[in-house]
Formats: C-alpha cells, structure tokens, sequence
C-alpha cells in the first residue's frame, strides 16, 4: 500500500506541466525507475523537488547541476533518450 502511495505522489510530481519535461520524466519514472537501486530512487525524488527551470536548463544541457547526485540522474534520463 504505502509503495503505491508513494509511486503516485512521484508520478503526480513528475507531470511539469512543460511538455519538454513530461516527455522525459514520466517514461523514465514508468520504465525506469521501479527497476533503480535505492541511490538512484532518492536522486530521482530530490529531481523532481527542484523548480522546473532549472531541470529545464539541465535536460537541454545549458547548464549542470552544482549537485553531484543530480547530475547522475540527469544524466541517466538523456542517456535514455540520447544514447551513444
């Protein structure tokens, strides 16, 4: 129950209203993230508290995260959809 609870508090709060955001973080949060190591689930929830501007800015790689652990899931989301 309490994982379900959870799971949908995530992906309400990862629905931006930016579609440029949406597309990127809802599959990840579908495909991706039940299957993540506990590390990288925390890092996908401290994401996902940081203002919309600046994920922006990250996912379009003008800027980079000044958090290290942000920067890790940033960048596993654009690996997803950019890979090698």
């Amino acid at each position: 129950m309490q994982h379900d609870v959870e799971y949908k508090r995530l992906y309400w709060h990862s629905r931006r209203g930016m579609l440029e955001l949406d597309v990127l973080l809802i599959p990840f949060l579908e495909e991706v993230y039940p299957s993540l190591p506990d590390d990288d689930k925390a890092r996908y929830r401290k994401l996902i508290d940081c203002e919309d501007t600046e994920i922006y800015q990250w996912f379009m790689q003008r800027e980079r995260p000044q958090d290290e652990n942000l920067q890790v899931i940033v960048d596993m989301i654009l690996k997803r959809v950019q890979p090698d």
